[in-house]
């Protein structure tokens, strides 16, 4: 039974990674706080190797990252270097384009393009990676299956891997256990994410372990499907408009859920 590396996906402190300064000044905070292994997502317009730098000086390693899929179909060897410059073997996304979401042609047509892409980068030793909300969980139209389904199903798993966000899923009202179970295998990084309903019937994003995600069962789950690493992202609603604040709550709740970082 492997035990995950927990670490932070840098989303959530997107507004303090935009300069190499900042980035630095943030991988400096979180290094402090026993962090090694980060996910990069919306980082600012400044070089890999300055990405590189500031990583090596910080102790810290990429596990994946999340980057626009149309650059993956018009730059991908650019996108492929900029990778290896600073360590990282898995290129991510967000999420599929709006205009691959609204039927099941669409989703194949999407599926059709992200397994070229997926093939191409198996071939220079790396690995697609796609991450989900809650709109994969619908029904498509016309149809008694969701575009989850086909993404499961239809795409070639030596190709299409997965980071499952198990807010997102239990929000879509499906079991994050049975997603994680049907992704077994394809999955390098889990996302750790937790929310709550509140007052005014809305969802709102909560420092992980305050909130309706089991994620003491997704832990359990994480480590029997061996997969390999666990990130903490929260979009928003960080404590006190916080996101240092969330952070650090929520890397204490992990360190306490994992019994210490394993690295």
């Amino acid at each position: 039974m492997l035990k995950p590396v927990m670490g932070i996906q840098l989303y959530t402190l997107r507004d303090y990674i935009k300069t190499e300064e900042d980035f630095d000044s943030t991988l400096s905070r979180l290094e402090k706080m026993g962090v090694t292994d980060v996910q990069i997502s919306a980082i600012g317009d400044f070089p890999a190797e300055a990405q590189a730098r500031c990583l090596k000086k910080h102790n810290m390693e990429v596990c994946v990252t999340h980057k626009p899929f149309d650059r993956m179909l018009t730059d991908l060897d650019s996108m492929i270097n900029e990778h290896r410059t600073i360590g990282c073997d898995a290129m991510g996304i967000g999420a599929a384009p709006d205009s691959s979401r609204g039927s099941a042609e669409a989703v194949r047509a999407f599926i059709e393009k992200a397994d070229e892409v997926g093939k191409y980068l198996s071939q220079k030793g790396m690995t697609f990676n796609y991450h989900n909300h809650d709109f994969e969980f619908k029904k498509l139209p016309g149809s008694n299956y969701n575009m989850m389904d086909l993404l499961l199903s239809e795409t070639d798993p030596a190709y299409f891997r997965f980071i499952p966000d198990v807010a997102w899923i239990h929000y879509a009202g499906a079991d994050p256990i049975d997603i994680l179970k049907r992704m077994k295998g394809r999955v390098k990084v889990i996302h750790f994410k937790d929310y709550i309903i509140n007052d005014k019937n809305e969802r709102q994003f909560v420092s992980l372990g305050k909130g309706v995600v089991n994620l003491e069962e997704c832990y359990k789950a994480a480590c029997e499907l061996e997969m390999p690493y666990i990130m903490y992202e929260q979009d928003c609603d960080w404590e006190g408009g916080d996101p240092f604040a969330s952070t650090a709550e929520s890397w204490e709740y992990m360190m306490k859920l994992s019994g210490g970082n394993s690295k």
